[in-house]
């Protein structure tokens, strides 16, 4: 009988061939197992060439490459049309309210924003993540049901009648911030001068600076309303002081105009959670320029002047800022603006919101006297002098 010359290329492609008919069988659902070569499948003596030897020896000795296992995994990884379609509503579902990244080249990725980073996104898209460069980004539109809490209308609460976040929020196009909270950025006018101030809640109670009201009883507020599309100007002239502080350079108002409807307002942030080189912007009346807004970053946290520390910001600040707010990327203020090195330019400062916080908490300490009007300090009346009796001194 001649020899067959089983060469190492002989018993591969035999061996992958019946690797290939099991793994269709496994596919079909059929529990199956691999008959691998055997010798006496040769009709003649068989001589081993090259790296034949060892690789027949491995065949031989080798376990099945696919087992009942195999099938079941296979089982386990389809869906049954009923669980199928509840999956697919429930996605349909989520995403009603996802987020939407237009990116380049008219783009668009949608999903839920998982962690927003000073270069990056990182999106969830149902089926994956994905990480995704800022500079491939044109501009970013949040869920609506995220969008509410952007402007607070919600009354009092216990007491309180600010919105404070703790944590700050997720990062938004400052284009799609301004059109939402813009309505609750005022101008604060009196005779001597004008400034900006903010809505901290519906019922008309604003912050602006102390500088801009000092010395004044006579202000007035203009607001400006969105009404079908766009801005109608109101002018509010029954302002009270309620709170003042000269050493924040912080004063608490209430507009008190019988007429006066529900104002919309915006959350305090936190600006111990900044990070320096981050994103802010600023909304006022810059030189009575009123709803110019202007962006920058957070040039430091720390700077100290005249023993108070201030967020420094490269955002313009000029006359007429003074009183407004200094926003996150997220549309909560950080900081009110009050002051700016006049000889250099994206020199601007502004009170950190901590500081903001503690004014209104402790509101009543800083109670607006009208026997001690603009004016901070408390004096005590001196004592009376009293003439001694003749014969008392000795």
């Amino acid at each position: 009988m001649p020899e067959v010359e089983a060469d190492e290329k002989n018993l591969r492609g035999r061996f992958f061939e019946q690797r290939r008919d099991a793994e269709n069988a496994a596919r079909r659902g059929e529990k199956i197992w691999i008959k691998f070569l055997r010798v006496s499948a040769f009709s003649a003596p068989l001589r081993l060439s090259g790296g034949a030897g060892e690789l027949l020896k491995n065949i031989l000795n080798a376990t099945p490459l696919v087992k009942s296992k195999a099938v079941v995994y296979r089982r386990a990884m389809l869906l049954k049309p009923s669980f199928a379609v509840a999956a697919l509503l429930g996605c349909s579902a989520s995403f009603a309210f996802a987020d939407v990244i237009q990116l380049k080249d008219a783009a668009a990725v949608t999903g839920k924003i998982l962690t927003e980073k000073t270069d990056s996104l990182v999106v969830d898209v149902g089926y994956t993540v994905l990480q995704i460069p800022r500079g491939s980004i044109v501009s970013v539109s949040k869920a609506a049901a995220d969008t509410a809490a952007l402007v607070t209308t919600a009354p009092a609460v216990s007491g309180q009648f600010y919105s404070a976040n703790t944590k700050p929020g997720s990062v938004r196009d400052v284009s799609s911030l301004v059109k939402q909270i813009g309505e609750a950025v005022v101008q604060v006018k009196t005779p001597g001068g004008l400034g900006s101030g903010f809505f901290l809640n519906e019922d008309g109670y604003l912050i602006t600076n102390f500088h801009v009201i000092e010395g004044e009883t006579e202000i007035s507020v203009e607001v400006y309303h969105q009404k079908n599309g766009q801005l109608d100007r109101e002018t509010y002239k029954q302002v009270k002081i309620i709170a003042i502080n000269k050493f924040h350079d912080l004063a608490l108002l209430h507009i008190e105009d019988k007429d006066a409807p529900k104002f919309k307002s915006v959350a305090l942030g936190t600006a111990d959670s900044l990070s320096v080189g981050e994103g802010v912007f600023a909304i006022g009346s810059p030189l009575g320029l009123e709803r110019t807004v202007t962006q920058g970053i957070v040039s430091t946290k720390t700077r100290q002047m005249q023993g108070e520390l201030y967020l420094q910001t490269s955002t313009q600040i000029n006359p007429g800022n003074s009183g407004g707010p200094l926003f996150n990327l997220a549309g909560e203020v950080v900081g009110v603006t009050n002051m700016k090195i006049t000889f250099g330019e994206g020199l601007g400062f502004a009170i950190p919101a901590e500081l903001v916080k503690s004014f209104l908490d402790h509101r009543d300490a800083f109670a607006y006297s009208t026997d001690n009007p603009n004016n901070p300090f408390r004096y005590l009346e001196p004592p009376s002098r009293t003439k001694g009796k003749a014969g008392d001194a000795k």
